[in-house]
């Protein structure tokens, strides 16, 4: 995907709006997203979302919830029904590229579609070094690492990457979350080859320790 900005982009950073008060933009999961798919956000903003939404929809349902849930805040209840409205990973991502192909619609602008997104490559050649970092990610669950290494070969390595970068910072807080700074070094460089912007691995800048 182009980038534009020098912060998160896509599915997740979507997921970065979903914390522990993410219910303070919305009843529902869908009114939540709508908040933050609001109409002054650039085209290719949306478009990010709506790719990442497609290619995680080539994994199974369980996985798509199991990679939510590890990168955002909003715990198992999420894919329960009930006040989300959700039942599903894949309902879920199906969801976002509604409302995706909706704001596109809603926002019409010359050269941009759905089905088409500037793009710098997806990371294939980063393919090996993305599958080592998730495998040394020891303080993120088991599960969650075999997830992120089936989206690194199904999906993209670059959003395996970043969502890797997402169950690190919730995991955070838990015992053995910390980084070396070669490891942090590491993760920098694949950032820089995958041309993130400056705010995107820095989000985990707080594990490093050692310093």
């Amino acid at each position: 995907m182009h980038r534009t900005d020098e912060f998160d982009f896509g599915v997740t950073w979507l997921m970065s709006q979903f914390h522990e008060d993410w219910s303070h933009n919305g009843p529902t999961a869908v009114a939540a997203a709508e908040y933050h798919l609001w109409d002054e956000l650039a085209p290719d903003a949306v478009l990010a979302v709506r790719h990442d939404a497609r290619l995680l929809l080539r994994l199974p349902s369980a996985t798509i919830e199991a990679l939510w849930q590890a990168g955002t805040a909003t715990g198992p209840a999420f894919f329960s029904g009930g006040s989300t409205g959700l039942t599903s990973g894949a309902q879920w991502m199906e969801t976002l590229v509604a409302l995706c192909d909706g704001w596109l619609a809603r926002n019409a602008v010359d050269g941009v579609h759905p089905s088409t997104a500037a793009g710098a490559g997806d990371g294939e050649e980063l393919a090996d070094a993305v599958l080592a970092e998730i495998a040394e990610a020891r303080f993120v669950p088991d599960t969650v690492r075999r997830d992120l290494a089936e989206c690194a070969r199904q999906c993209t390595p670059d959003l395996a990457f970043r969502l890797l970068l997402r169950a690190m910072a919730q995991a955070g807080t838990g015992p053995g979350a910390e980084l070396s700074p070669e490891r942090y070094a590491r993760l920098e460089q694949l950032g820089s080859a995958l041309h993130y912007g400056e705010f995107v691995v820095s989000e985990v800048r707080h594990l490093v320790t050692g310093d």
